[in-house]
């Protein structure tokens, strides 16, 4: 009787199972931390178009927004009435917002959009450090909802779903 030898195929089989595993298990590590509901804000600083300087830090114990934007992204320019609806609604109940302007972004259009428009909250110019700090963010608009802890309760990219952001905020500044 001949015995067949076992096909490399089979031999490389358990070989196999175990990179797939460790490879599961890397992503799934990766998305946690990537994607967890726990994630920290970064230490970050915003430039005001008023040339004063606020950061994260100063912004601990606060429930804020940052929202990264441009003049000539058509979705961020849709959404920003009902920012400014949501900021007037919340602000009385101690909501922060930061609405930074992208680095490509130039200093003139976002002035004459901020005063034409009278926004209410603080707006800054991005030198690049806060997209990179907060993720690298490069798509318009992004939105990040940060909680009294430091904490991103939630990233939108592109318009938030505002119902849904209302129940965040709702939640996140307490019965006040």
């Amino acid at each position: 009787m001949s015995q067949t030898p076992a096909s490399p195929a089979r031999r490389a089989s358990p070989v196999r199972y175990v990179a797939l595993a460790a490879a599961a298990v890397a992503i799934a590590i990766a998305g946690y931390f990537a994607f967890g509901s726990s994630q920290h804000v970064p230490d970050a600083t915003f430039t005001l178009l008023s040339s004063q300087k606020l950061s994260t830090a100063d912004l601990k114990g606060k429930v804020y927004l940052v929202n990264f934007w441009a003049t000539d992204c058509e979705t961020c320019i849709k959404e920003m009435p009902q920012m400014v609806d949501t900021y007037n609604r919340f602000k009385g109940r101690g909501l922060e917002f930061v609405a930074v302007a992208m680095k490509y972004d130039a200093p003139m259009y976002v002035v004459n959009y901020a005063q034409t428009r009278q926004l209410p909250f603080k707006v800054a110019m991005d030198d690049g450090s806060a997209a990179k700090a907060f993720g690298n963010v490069q798509m318009t608009p992004t939105t990040f909802v940060v909680d009294k802890n430091g904490t991103i309760l939630k990233r939108y990219v592109g318009e938030p779903q505002f119902a849904e952001l209302d129940q965040l905020l709702q939640k996140a500044l307490g019965s006040a």
